[in-house]
């Protein structure tokens, strides 16, 4: 994994850079330097540069502002047609999806932080790691009954009194010890 994305985005100006286009968003150098005022112009353009040649990101848009060019920045989506091409992946390509995942975790968890006034009981922030022994019926019996409660829970329409969260599952089977 020498030369792998995840190590490549893991310098924390480019976690920064990568975190701030996150779900979808699009963005000019100007407007990701507003986001990252301690990292100095000339550097930002280095590490937009290896962003893009490690095809981490993508220039979206280009826009003609008075005889030069604007660029507009967008991570590059790795989209997936079927079960059988996820499964066929390489496990570089696995680690960089599940990186994608738990950059997406850590922008949205920043963002919370960054509200200012929070309460982390009262907004019931969690983050934990369950080690479940469980027969592989067992497993398949939570996994259904946990999807049941997800799917009832997102048909609820937004209102004044329901506030939105982010819930994140992450399920990793280890070696068994036999």
């Amino acid at each position: 994994m020498k030369n792998s994305k995840t190590k490549l985005i893991l310098h924390p100006v480019r976690m920064k850079i990568t975190q701030s286009l996150l779900n979808g968003k699009k963005l000019n150098v100007q407007q990701i330097a507003e986001r990252l005022t301690d990292v100095p112009k000339a550097t930002l353009y280095r590490h937009l540069n290896k962003l893009l040649e490690a095809d981490v990101i993508e220039v979206v848009q280009e826009n003609q502002i008075r005889g030069t060019v604007e660029k507009v920045y967008g991570l590059k989506e790795q989209s997936i047609n079927s079960p059988e091409e996820f499964k066929n992946f390489s496990k570089d390509q696995h680690l960089e999806l599940f990186f994608t995942f738990t950059t997406q975790l850590v922008g949205l968890y920043e963002n919370y932080l960054n509200r200012g006034e929070i309460d982390l009981l009262k907004d019931g922030v969690s983050y934990r790691v369950a080690n479940l022994n469980l027969t592989d019926e067992e497993f398949i019996e939570l996994v259904k009954s946990i999807s049941s409660l997800y799917q009832k829970a997102m048909l609820n329409e937004p209102t004044p009194e329901r506030k939105r969260r982010n819930f994140a599952t992450i399920i990793i089977p280890e070696k068994p010890n036999h």
